[in-house]
């Protein structure tokens, strides 16, 4: 019996039609089922402490109040892919650093992750970790310890600049994080995705900036009870933050 493997470039998909790319199907099934499973997560009823830091306050607003970001505004699959990734990089840097002899500590006895809650409930933070102990690197132990995962770019600039210009927002989740957990200084920890290098920034802390951050975010929480929307950080709508943000369609055309 002849067998011919010889389909050539006309293959077709039953019906007459053409084949399917399987790297196109793939990854819609991979993403399709990604925003799905974030989908059914359970939604915070509280402020992050990660997100304080965040320059707008109108913004933080609507991610307390759970507002629906503008139509395709959403996270997708492939920012979710990213966050993913994010943990795994982060799974590594605690490994190295623990080899390396720092006694990084990420969760409590009881296997909870290390963390506060303030206003009620209203305002919660979960650190990544503290490092109790370690060799010698000019910084009295304990630490906290932060870690984020960055594009090359992302982390020359971050290397180049410093987390506090650079990052505002990571600046402001180590401060608010040092304040509710007692710590005087933090280690940000910072890794290249493109090339696994990393950088450590000693990060002091500054409670006349944890205190601004600390009563923004009660601003937050009592704007969004009021059922009224803080200011936008800008007055133009194509400021650049406002030009990136998920709700600028609703801010600037639905909202006065």
């Amino acid at each position: 019996m002849f067998v011919d493997f010889n389909h050539g470039s006309g293959f077709v998909y039953g019906n007459g039609y053409p084949a399917p790319d399987p790297n196109q199907r793939i990854n819609a099934f991979v993403d399709q089922a990604l925003v799905a499973e974030n989908q059914r997560q359970i939604p915070r009823d509280y402020l992050g402490a990660s997100r304080i830091g965040e320059p707008c306050a109108r913004k933080l607003v609507y991610e307390f109040t759970r507002t629906p970001p503008d139509p395709g505004k959403a996270f997708d699959g492939g920012i979710l892919r990213i966050f993913a990734a994010g943990h795994i990089f982060e799974d590594l840097a605690i490994r190295w650093l623990r080899v390396a002899g720092f006694d990084l500590r990420t969760s409590e006895n009881n296997g909870g992750q290390f963390g506060f809650e303030t206003a009620a409930g209203r305002i919660k933070g979960h650190i990544d970790g503290v490092i109790v102990g370690g060799p010698y690197v000019g910084i009295t132990w304990p630490a906290l310890w932060e870690h984020k995962a960055l594009k090359a770019s992302s982390w020359n600039d971050t290397v180049k600049r410093g987390v506090q210009a650079s990052k505002p927002v990571y600046y402001g989740q180590l401060q608010i994080y040092m304040a509710y957990m007692d710590l005087s200084v933090a280690l940000f920890t910072v890794l290249n995705k493109d090339t696994q290098a990393l950088h450590h920034e000693v990060v002091p802390f500054e409670a006349v900036e944890a205190q601004l951050l600390s009563d923004k975010a009660i601003d937050v929480i009592q704007a969004a009870d009021a059922g009224e929307l803080l200011p936008r950080i800008s007055s133009h709508s194509d400021f650049y933050l406002c030009r990136w943000c998920s709700y600028t369609k609703r801010c600037w055309e639905l909202s006065s």
